[in-house]
């Protein structure tokens, strides 16, 4: 059976933003999930699989460029010949945080921690911003933003020195607390020790117990070249720490490329105006053109019209982020009538005017009236 467009199939149009893709991955992924599909699971697992599909390219700037340029003939390299399975899925703290917020619409808890208190860390978003010269080609950058560290006076434990936490008595260890309700039965994070299992009597003066401390790092960013407002990067495992061990979260980059002061960009497209004379508008000729790749030689046919939109090929923003295909620049003239013009000047005009069959009269159109009719102007 063909696969089904990854747009479809998370039911999106092609200029979601991150959060609208999130939002329709977890409307499937509750819908689908096996658990709640007792009477058919089979079915419902290869839903879910599809829709994990979609939503692990379309999230990943990469793999949605690619993804839109070759279809899903461009995901066999990401994915191999066996095609997708779990292990290319990234998001796992993605699925963690849609069935947490699920726990906690049932039954009233917070997203429910691991046994033991290990929890993944929690995923940090930054904006970066930058210039269009800096989205074309892409950099390497160092930034600097605080996460959480685990506490270097407890190692993580929470627990001053020659101390140790010890089992919550309310849960007797397992961090959750079972509740019956009627019929139902029902598990919720315990109240007394949040869903760690643990209790902590004599905490560390430094990090309160958390076992985690706030502190200022410095990495490097590698960012390809091609971004675009509204793009985002993960970095893996560059978030906070996880408490009691648990591994980190990501560090999420949403860029914004700020405008420019002559380029106007959509997408992997340029746009940008060039003024021209008239006698070059009617003579033709070239013109050296400006791009973000250096400059072009335009070449401007006879008879040229005002506001006339040329094209140049490939010397657009890149498509991919290998930097190996670019978009068009569309280059419109506007033809220029001078204000002044010397007695020479005037006189050669008026000479073009008779020229043309259209001399210039008391009383009727003025010469450069007919000039703008002439040229579109």
């Amino acid at each position: 059976m063909a696969k089904r467009d990854y747009y479809e199939v998370l039911g999106v149009d092609r200029n979601a933003s991150p959060d609208d893709l999130k939002k329709a991955y977890r409307k499937l992924a509750m819908k689908y999930h096996p658990d709640r599909n007792p009477d058919n699971p089979a079915e419902a697992e290869e839903k879910f699989k599809e829709a994990s599909e979609a939503y692990e390219v379309l999230s990943d700037p990469d793999k949605k460029a690619r993804y839109d340029q070759y279809g899903h003939e461009g995901m066999k390299s990401a994915f191999g010949q066996g095609g997708f399975s779990w292990n290319d899925f990234h998001h796992q703290g993605d699925v963690e945080d849609i069935f947490g917020d699920l726990f906690s619409a049932f039954f009233g808890g917070g997203q429910r921690q691991r046994r033991g208190g290990a929890n993944r860390g929690r995923d940090i978003q930054i904006r970066y911003r930058m210039s269009l010269e800096e989205a074309f080609t892409g950099k390497t950058e160092e930034i600097t933003y605080k996460r959480a560290e685990v506490c270097d006076k407890c190692s993580g434990s929470g627990c001053k020195a020659g101390t140790k936490p010890s089992t919550c008595q309310t849960c007797r260890g397992q961090g959750v607390v079972r509740q019956v309700r009627g019929f139902f039965a029902m598990e919720t994070p315990c109240p007394t020790c949040s869903g760690t299992g643990q209790f902590i009597p004599n905490p560390c003066d430094a990090c309160s117990g958390k076992g985690l401390i706030a502190k200022e790092v410095t990495i490097k960013l590698e960012i390809p070249s091609g971004v675009d407002s509204g793009m985002m990067m993960r970095q893996r495992g560059e978030g906070e720490a996880g408490a009691r061990g648990g591994e980190r979260g990501d560090l999420l980059i949403r860029f914004e490329v700020e405008q420019h002061e002559r380029f106007n960009r959509e997408g992997s497209e340029i746009y940008c105006e060039e003024k021209i004379s008239f006698p070059l508008a009617a003579l033709g000729g070239s013109i050296t053109v400006q791009t973000l790749h250096g400059e072009e030689t335009l070449k401007i046919p006879a008879g040229t019209a005002n506001h006339k939109v040329f094209t140049l090929r490939g010397k657009g923003m890149p498509t991919t982020t290998n930097g190996k295909n670019y978009g068009e620049m569309h280059v419109r003239v506007e033809v220029e009538v001078p204000k002044k013009l010397s007695a020479r000047a005037k006189e050669l005009l008026e000479e073009l005017a008779q020229e043309l069959g259209d001399p210039v009269r008391k009383g009727e159109k003025s010469l450069f009236e007919n000039l703008k009719e002439t040229f579109g102007i």
